[in-house]
């Protein structure tokens, strides 16, 4: 494990934490930034929270000099909540956490030991774990394209092609740069935020990671997956329907492919969007039949 440079040292980071219905890991996910010397600027932007945590929210943000709470917009979607905390902040470094991941002790001050002497990362993440300990799916990932789409789904991958997620592959013992991370811990430098516009506000709920990571490459910037740190993404503990999330996800996809590939026009793009709104019509049917 890395030992951090002494707090004074430490470049400042705002931490974005955008919130729907979370439940209880939101405040593990709080306690546990707060507990990063780094954390410099920590903004809750509530989605939409039942009353008493708002007002939980509200208490702990009145005793919390660090702490801001953006509350009263409704649900904008995740990109534009984002956006919203960003420019609430003006530290050198942003980070977009998930609320329901909670960050290992000295993860965060570790990281930005380290980004204070990398100037030349656009976009870095820590190892993402399940509860139990292993790395998440998704954590370091290849480029989405309709090619490594259809590799998946047809198990193209046996033959030798190569896949989207490297979680079944062994992990690095070190820093390395990779194509796509996971949305649920982003760590950029503000100008490099900034210069790609943000988080694109026309994706509500999913995706947004990898159209960030696609534009950040696009922009010239490299990507980097750390090993020495890490956080628990717990996952699921949002209320919302499965056929909710199944349906922003297809939504996303189809919107990600459009854009970077082509549109329409692409055979394959056509290939992929039609697949995707065929595999969340059968998600649906299967959905209702179980009610």
């Amino acid at each position: 494990m890395k030992t951090p440079r002494p707090e004074t040292m430490l470049p400042g980071c705002a931490v974005i934490v955008v919130s729907y219905h979370t439940g209880p890991c939101l405040m593990d996910c709080i306690l546990a930034v707060l507990g990063e010397a780094s954390a410099h600027e920590v903004v809750i932007v509530d989605n939409g929270n039942p009353p008493d945590v708002v007002a939980a929210l509200q208490e702990m943000a009145a005793s919390e000099p660090r702490l801001t709470l953006l509350t009263g917009h409704g649900n904008v979607g995740f990109g534009k909540a984002c956006n919203l905390g960003a420019k609430a902040t003006t530290s050198p470094y942003v980070l977009m956490l998930n609320p329901d991941s909670v960050l290992g002790s000295g993860s965060l001050d570790g990281a930005m030991s380290l980004l204070g002497t990398r100037p030349d990362i656009a976009l870095y993440t820590i190892r993402i774990e399940n509860p139990d300990g292993s790395e998440q799916r998704g954590c370091r990932r290849n480029l989405m394209t309709p090619w490594t789409c259809l590799v998946e789904a047809f198990g193209l991958y046996r033959l030798g092609f190569r896949r989207i997620n490297l979680n079944h592959t062994p992990p690095p013992p070190a820093l390395v740069e990779v194509e796509c991370i996971s949305g649920s811990f982003m760590l950029f430098p503000r100008p490099v935020f900034e210069k790609i516009g943000g988080m694109d506000e026309e994706y509500f709920l999913h995706m947004e990671d990898v159209d960030t990571c696609q534009r950040v490459r696009k922009a010239g910037g490299s990507i980097w997956f750390d090993p020495a740190f890490s956080a628990v993404h717990v996952q699921g503990t949002s209320e919302v329907t499965k056929l909710y999330i199944e349906r922003q996800k297809t939504k996303g996809g189809t919107l990600y492919f459009s854009k970077h590939f082509g549109g329409w026009a692409n055979p394959l793009v056509t290939l992929v969007n039609i697949a995707l709104w065929l595999r969340f019509s059968l998600i649906a049917i299967r959905l209702r039949l179980k009610r």
